[in-house]
């Protein structure tokens, strides 16, 4: 049902979307979006992560990580709010240079071949 990698499995998508300032991190959105995207058949990386003080390591090495994960997927599903986040914006940046697809998260869950377009 899902666009397939080179190899032919599972095309992987990176979650991107607003953490710092929201409530819980976001993380409800970014979990409630992993498991969607898992059901529709996608491998998907997740930024969100349990950790014992969510938040409390600097922004730079959330970014860090954040990044390896982008650079391992083959494109990018876009949870709402991520314009106004630095962190997303630089994620999409990062993804849209390396010409892999964008688009917002529902998109994918409904045109998983990517008639809709990229962002």
């Amino acid at each position: 049902r899902v666009d397939r990698d080179a190899e032919g499995g599972a095309m992987r998508l990176y979650i991107a979307g607003p953490m710092t300032g929201r409530e819980d991190f976001n993380y409800p959105a970014f979990y409630a979006a992993e498991r969607d995207l898992t059901r529709a058949g996608f491998d998907v990386l997740n930024p969100a992560f349990d950790e014992k003080v969510p938040g409390s390591r600097p922004w730079e090495w959330y970014m860090r990580r954040a990044l390896s994960m982008v650079l391992d997927s083959d494109g990018m599903a876009l949870l709402d709010g991520w314009e106004m986040s630095r962190g997303a914006t630089f994620e999409h940046l990062t993804a849209r240079t390396l010409d892999m697809p964008c688009r917002p998260l529902q998109v994918w869950l409904d045109d998983p071949w990517g008639e809709g377009g990229d962002r």
